[in-house]
């Protein structure tokens, strides 16, 4: 038996999976991401540290290959994950200063900057790039600013999965994909972008040279060896961002599939064969990236998705905790019994999930979220149906986006991530789906998709699949399938033009907030 791994760095779990090469899942682990919040006069200040992130991918992937019995069947490994946070190190590959979280405000000033001299349109102009609060480049410019004598000591700035990837090997490199997140990379040459370089002030020699995912990295090291438990040699071969990794593992690599991968982002993309970057496209929001798939770009749009659903467990699941500790079970299922018992359209309440600013297509940092149309008529259940149906209704303008205003045609809707586990979910985005376009919603029976990209570009790279299509025939799973309730369709189709006007009419309002606080 052969086996390949993938490791997953995650905004909450480090995972690390081992699979065979028809995709089973034969040993998982995982240890917890933690955040830190380490400036007393910043409380809000996020940051990863560099040390729990390695320590926590290796012990999980250590406990993983501890449950092979023999470990030299893993062929290869490759990483995966979040895209824009990154570490300065200096030549010996030592951190100097934490992960910039990208939940972390303080880049607000860059991102103020870059927008006016540098401006949004031109970004997408060369990078594809939505600008984001915590795009890479502003972190650098943050570093400059207010750490520069960490800058002038720092020889490379890794991406999470790229410092990941040197702790197992010694090499630095990056790929297209984790490149294409940093402002600073060329789309249609591949490669890093001079003129941005040259507008923003960033030296080039910070940067890794990027490859295609896919690439023979390096072999893992004896040290690695001893704390992950692989053995040394094990090829490490570039991954690549953790939505494209999912697309990969479930075949949408092809135009006419849309992909959903729904997590703590919720991503949907589409690919294609040349790189949209045209002004028209810009001004919906969405992101332009290379893909994991060789030759083959993908046009994407996201919003912050189960964070959502994670910040109200946390401040009033304390009920739904209780319950769990005494009858058994876990705190989710007594919240989702809670929110499938209110009615669709939860009495009136609908809820704009923009906690962390506004996604695609309402691009907006300084937006704020919002519950409307509350009455005394209001419940609990309905208060988190609410955050349910405002997630899928922002999905659901992210897909009427792509096929209305930038006529990318498809007749498939994917959906993997960990919201796949949750049936009333699923449910209730097939039900919006259904009466906007009159599609299913398929969910491939996959097994974390996201670190089964990886492990299928590690196979790519060290030659057990041919290529990304046959990878993909080697691991292709059956769908579950969810079609839409007639009734509750008809329902969301009338209710989903009332959401689009919440934004609008809340906007002048967020921005008064968030500038006071």
């Amino acid at each position: 038996m052969t086996y390949l791994a993938g490791i997953d760095l995650g905004s909450t779990t480090l995972k690390a999976v081992i699979y065979d090469l028809a995709g089973n899942v034969v040993a998982s682990a995982c240890r917890p991401t933690e955040q830190v919040h380490p400036d007393p006069a910043h409380p809000e200040w996020t940051v990863w540290m560099p040390d729990q992130i390695w320590s926590g991918s290796a012990a999980a992937m250590k406990e993983a290959v501890a449950q092979l019995d023999d470990p030299r069947k893993v062929k290869g490994v490759a990483v995966t994950g979040m895209g824009m946070d990154g570490v300065p190190v200096d030549e010996h590959g030592q951190w100097l200063y934490p992960f910039i979280s990208w939940h972390c405000p303080r880049t607000q000033p860059q991102f103020d900057w870059w927008s006016k001299h540098i401006t949004a349109e031109k970004t997408f102009s060369i990078g594809g790039n939505t600008l984001w609060r915590f795009s890479t480049a502003l972190r650098l410019l943050w570093m400059a600013e207010h750490q520069p004598q960490i800058l002038q000591r720092t020889y490379k700035w890794l991406l999470i999965e790229d410092y990941v990837n040197f702790m197992l090997c010694g090499k630095m490199a990056t790929d297209y994909t984790m490149a294409s997140c940093t402002l600073l990379f060329d789309q249609r040459k591949l490669g890093w972008s001079d003129e941005m370089m040259s507008l923003s002030g960033i030296d080039r020699r910070l940067l890794a040279d990027p490859y295609p995912s896919g690439t023979p990295l390096g072999e893992v090291t004896q040290v690695a060896a001893e704390t992950t438990g692989l053995p040394a040699g094990t090829p490490v071969v570039l991954g690549g961002h953790d939505y494209l990794c999912g697309a990969l593992a479930v075949g949408a690599i092809r135009p006419g599939v849309v992909l959903d991968v729904s997590g703590t982002w919720e991503i949907v993309l589409a690919t294609t064969e040349t790189p949209i970057l045209t002004p028209e496209a810009q001004r919906t929001g969405v992101t332009v990236e290379a893909h994991v798939a060789r030759n083959l770009y993908t046009i994407w749009g996201g919003a912050v998705s189960s964070d959502m659903l994670e910040w109200y467990r946390k401040e009033f699941g304390f009920e739904a905790q209780y319950q769990a500790g005494q009858c058994g079970g876990v705190d989710w299922d007594f919240l989702m019994a809670e929110a499938e018992a209110a009615p669709v359209g939860a009495h009136g309440a609908m809820f704009l999930p923009h906690l962390s600013g506004g996604g695609c297509p309402t691009v907006d940092p300084r937006s704020l979220g919002g519950f409307v149309g509350l009455s005394n008529l209001a419940t609990k259940g309905d208060m988190l149906r609410a955050v349910i149906e405002g997630l899928d209704y922002q999905f659901l303008n992210i897909v009427k986006t792509m096929r209305h205003d930038l006529g990318v045609p498809f007749d498939r809707l994917v959906v993997v991530g960990g919201a796949t586990k949750n049936k009333f979910w699923m449910q209730n985005k097939a039900d919006m789906v259904g009466g906007l376009f009159g599609l299913p919603i398929e969910a491939p029976d996959v097994e974390e998709a996201t670190p089964l990209g990886a492990a299928m570009l590690a196979g790519i790279g060290v030659g057990l699949y041919r290529d990304e299509e046959d990878a993909f025939e080697h691991v292709r799973k059956p769908s579950m399938v969810y079609e839409a309730n007639p009734e509750a369709a008809k329902t969301y189709a009338r209710l989903f033009p009332i959401y689009q006007q919440i934004y609008p009419a809340l906007k002048s309002v967020s921005h008064e907030l968030s500038e006071l606080g």
